[in-house]
């Protein structure tokens, strides 16, 4: 167990103690504390804490961390939509739904599981038990493509060619509003966000450099169908630096608008090109995946609602 100490500044005091903690630098989310706080692991100068409570200044808040809980990836017969395979690796286009590996709340039925039915267990371990062959992620809600691992050597090849930028990794998405430049660029460095930890934020001098090329596709006045390039590949980069020129993805329940279109079940937005060179062979492999059903359903309602 890992054991955190914090005290409460007069400019703390009246503020809510599940929110100023979740704010400080290493505590869990908001949600995970609250947690915490009912089973005994948040203490108010020695006392059992209540996430109501107000703090005061020179507070003394003592938040004990248990140890994880470890996660086992097991193989599970999941169909996987496979675009290529040889010895060493694989590219897979992921659906929409399905998370990339086990973690607490979803400790099976991920990519990683299906994967290592698919494989028989042979995948690279670079990434440990619980990302095996994982050599870059997409979220849960985002469909497409990734490169997946079978050995070692060929997973530190591609995560050197990630390193150096030099995957080409392009994502279509729909955008809120009428982006009026047809091509832009967004460099604006992303970290966690110090108000809600379990979100990312453009943070100015804090996070680490982040890269998006975008270029418009298509107009429907509310919405933009845009192709982004990622020169880099930080956590929900694109969620977060669209929403940061104010042209959120339409769907994204985190980064956009309160109400949701629901009916995308999150956001709008596909790995669609996928290229890179194969770090045994040396060939230069390129791929696209069509746009899932998901995406072009709402593409001919925007083109409609557009034309009528």
């Amino acid at each position: 167990m890992e054991t955190l100490e914090f005290t409460a500044a007069p400019a703390d005091a009246g503020q809510r103690l599940d929110r100023w903690l979740a704010g400080q630098a290493g505590a869990p989310s908001r949600s995970a504390l609250q947690g915490l706080m009912e089973a005994g692991f948040v203490r108010r100068n020695g006392a059992p804490a209540n996430k109501k409570d107000k703090l005061a200044a020179g507070d003394r808040i003592t938040l004990t961390l248990p140890d994880p809980q470890p996660i086992e990836a097991q193989p599970q017969d999941i169909p996987l939509d496979i675009v290529y395979e040889d010895d060493h690796l694989l590219v897979v286009n992921k659906p929409k739904g399905m998370v990339v590996h086990p973690a607490p709340g979803n400790p099976d039925g991920t990519l990683v599981n299906a994967l290592l039915y698919h494989c028989r267990g042979r995948l690279s371990g670079v990434g440990g038990a619980i990302r095996p062959g994982i050599v870059h992620r997409i979220d849960k809600d985002t469909s497409g493509l990734l490169v997946v691992a079978k050995d070692d050597l060929t997973h530190q090849g591609l995560s050197e060619q990630m390193a150096v930028h030099a995957i080409h990794r392009v994502y279509h998405a729909v955008v809120y509003g009428n982006i009026r430049q047809d091509t832009g660029t967004i460099e604006a460095p992303i970290g966690r966000d110090p108000r809600d930890r379990k979100r990312m934020a453009v943070t100015p001098g804090q996070g680490k450099r982040a890269c998006t090329h975008w270029q418009v596709l298509e107009r429907f006045g509310r919405f933009t169908l845009l192709a982004c390039r990622l020169e880099t590949g930080r956590t929900h980069q694109i969620r977060v630096h669209m929403a940061h020129i104010g042209h959120p993805l339409a769907g994204d329940p985190v980064y956009g608008p309160r109400s949701v279109i629901r009916d995308l079940q999150g956001q709008c937005l596909h790995a669609k090109e996928l290229g890179f060179r194969h770090p045994v062979t040396g060939q230069e492999l390129r791929f696209d995946s069509p746009l899932p059903a998901y995406f072009t359903t709402f593409l001919e309602r925007l083109r409609k609602e557009h034309r009528g």
